[in-house]
């Protein structure tokens, strides 16, 4: 017996966030931002998975939620002028607010254009004639071409053609590695090393991927409560320990 996996597909990111948010009952005005991050990777993970592209709003979409979810990791809250906190999901909520007003009128306009579809415009009928003739009468248009608007209508083209190949690609690469996995190898480091700087973790991986993932996987960890983090002098390295009693997994 075969069995077949069918994913929702959805006509864009606000889309399926809404949808988290609905399904699960959450606050939109206090989104738990770790969850829907992760429920938000896993169905783009999914995809890929099936060999359907992802667009590119999604991927934007995707980090985006995680640059939320790294400042909302980070020991220093960001202040505005006056010294308030700001609340680094406030603009998200405010676009899927302003998403879901639009959203819910969708369904009215789209009626109105059918009604309006149905209606035909009073007119001169022998006008109208007149008119699409000229427009079809492609002998007369040809009176009327010289060398000047062949070239000009060349240039346009050629310059259309230039432009679509040039375009920006884009290509969804899927990263070797995995926020977990990144937690449990940054655990049996911390096994063998009492403490561990930011600077010994990136020579053992130093590539951009591997820092930025490393990076996120000790902020998880400090939000679990698995470690405990030293800043050094001047802020430009920090020390990392394991919380005295946790059990690392061999």
């Amino acid at each position: 017996m075969s069995f077949e996996i069918k994913l929702p597909l959805f006509e864009g990111p606000f889309d399926l966030l809404l949808f988290f948010i609905k399904r699960d009952e959450l606050d939109i005005h206090d989104i738990p931002i770790h969850t829907i991050t992760n429920d938000f990777l896993d169905y783009l993970h999914q995809l890929e998975e099936m060999n359907v592209d992802v667009a590119s709003e999604f991927i934007l979409v995707a980090a985006t939620l995680m640059r939320i979810k790294s400042k909302m990791l980070l020991p220093r809250p960001v202040t505005d002028e006056e010294g308030n906190e700001i609340d680094p999901r406030e603009e998200l909520v405010r676009h899927l607010l302003e998403y879901k007003k639009y959203k819910s009128v969708i369904a009215e306009l789209s009626r109105m254009e059918e009604e309006r579809a149905l209606k035909f415009r009073r007119g001169n009928v022998l006008k109208e004639i007149k008119k699409l003739s000229e427009i079809n009468n492609v002998e007369a248009e040809l009176q009327d071409v010289d060398l000047y608007k062949l070239l000009k209508v060349f240039g346009k083209i050629m310059s259309r053609y230039a432009y679509e190949q040039n375009k920006p690609k884009h290509e969804v690469v899927q990263f070797p590695y995995t926020m977990a996995e990144k937690r449990l190898f940054i655990l049996k480091q911390l096994k063998t090393n009492e403490q561990l700087s930011f600077s010994q973790l990136i020579s053992l991986e130093p590539t951009k991927i591997a820092v930025i993932f490393n990076f996120l996987s000790i902020l998880d960890l400090l939000q679990m409560g698995e470690i405990t983090m030293h800043l050094g002098e001047g802020f430009n390295n920090f020390w990392i320990e394991k919380v005295e009693g946790d059990l690392v997994p061999e």
